[in-house]
């Protein structure tokens, strides 16, 4: 893997690209206990500054774990095509009706009865350390690439992917 750090709008681009396309995450809260809290979390949407957001229960212990600390890590995976992500950032709880309007999906019924349920919050977390792991050419060449080696007994060469800081 060679490294790549990116900055501003690429890393914005990056992060987008690969939440959304992962889409769900393992969201971690209590960063200071161990073992850290984690729980799945359906990514809403990644935003034009690479702000995360997430549609939560305000009665969940994550939305009472961020009120004590907003420190959170996410952690996303794309196993189909070997990209990985992870975010370190603030999470910011929302409960005005504007924000829930703007953010709310259709799924999130499965969880409440409709946006204007009193429990619906919105979670936005914004980045301050993210780290990213893609591979270029995708899960089926490395794999092909790994086994060659394993084969003719040769190191394989693990340039086809890319790992690196996306600083926002």
């Amino acid at each position: 893997m060679s490294t790549q750090n990116l900055t501003h709008l690429d890393a914005i681009k990056k992060i987008k690209e690969l939440s959304e396309k992962a889409k769900i995450c393992m969201f971690c809260t209590e960063l200071d206990t161990a073992p850290v809290n984690s729980r799945p979390m359906s990514l809403q949407e990644t935003d034009n500054s690479g702000n995360l957001w997430f549609i939560s229960s305000g009665t969940s212990n994550k939305n009472f774990e961020i009120k004590e600390d907003r420190r959170v890590q996410l952690f996303f995976m794309n196993n189909s095509d070997a990209q990985y992500l992870s975010v370190y950032g603030e999470a910011s709880v929302y409960k005005d009706k504007a924000t829930i309007e703007e953010k709310w999906s259709p799924l999130a019924n499965a969880w409440f009865d409709g946006k204007d349920d009193p429990n619906v919050t919105i979670i936005r977390v914004e980045p301050k350390e993210t780290y990213y792991w893609d591979t270029k050419a995708g899960k089926l060449v490395s794999l092909f690439s790994f086994v060659a080696s394993a084969i003719t007994g040769n190191k394989t060469n693990n340039s086809d992917g890319i790992e690196g800081n996306a600083t926002i």
